[in-house]
């Protein structure tokens, strides 16, 4: 089984791809964050990098996908197929042209007709976290990077709400793979008791795709 998890920064899906990881005894491939020389930058001037920032994710994000499909049992922390999101969104911000927008969607468009050449040709589960804006912001906060900081950077609040706005509907509109939403609000991960209640929610998505799988055999 390969399994994406998607979801705004900062709502613990990090956090839930690991714990898929090891409860399914299966490989995690984390987005690069840490050793991204760009991201730093990106948020000092996103105008001046935003069309890098999403380049430098855009490749790191295809090779993951492909290696996952590849491999056929791992789960990937955010995914290729969310990150348009980011793009579309950071044109509406000015901080890539519409050119700019072009070329990537094209780029993106080649790499995802690639995709459809391999023998499996999407995931089978789509892991949703979610929680309201209020606990995104605590959360950004509590981990304290310095360029993801409102405090510091007041005009990422806008940026954030947008992002969050946005990862609703892009959900709802979701149809490469069953899906599932899991609330990390109500649901948050540090109490272990809440951790089991959101394994057995996968657990019960997976049972339901193989039971479908082997009647369609």
């Amino acid at each position: 089984m390969v399994i994406i998890t998607a979801g705004m920064i900062g709502v613990g899906k990090t956090t839930l791809t690991g714990m898929l990881a090891d409860h399914l005894g299966t490989k995690a491939f984390f987005e690069p964050v840490g050793d991204n020389p760009v991201l730093p930058l990106y948020y000092s001037d996103p105008k001046q990098y935003g069309f890098l920032l999403q380049i430098y994710f855009l490749n790191k994000r295809f090779a993951m996908i492909k290696k996952a499909l590849s491999d056929d049992n791992n789960i990937l922390d955010r995914s290729i197929y969310e990150d348009a999101l980011f793009t579309k969104e950071n044109n509406a911000e000015g901080n890539i042209t519409d050119t700019e927008l072009s070329v990537y969607l094209k780029l993106l468009d080649n790499m995802m007709n690639e995709l459809n050449s391999l023998p499996k040709k999407a995931p089978d589960l789509l892991v949703y976290a979610d929680s309201d804006f209020d606990t995104i912001l605590y959360r950004i906060k509590k981990r304290g990077r310095d360029y993801e900081q409102v405090d510091s950077h007041p005009e990422l609040e806008s940026y954030y709400y947008k992002m969050w706005s946005a990862y609703q509907k892009w959900f709802e509109d979701f149809d490469v793979s069953p899906k599932i939403k899991i609330n990390l609000q109500k649901y948050n991960l540090e109490d272990p008791k809440n951790v089991q209640i959101v394994l057995a929610q996968v657990d019960e998505a997976l049972s339901k795709i193989r039971t479908k799988d082997s009647v369609a055999m």
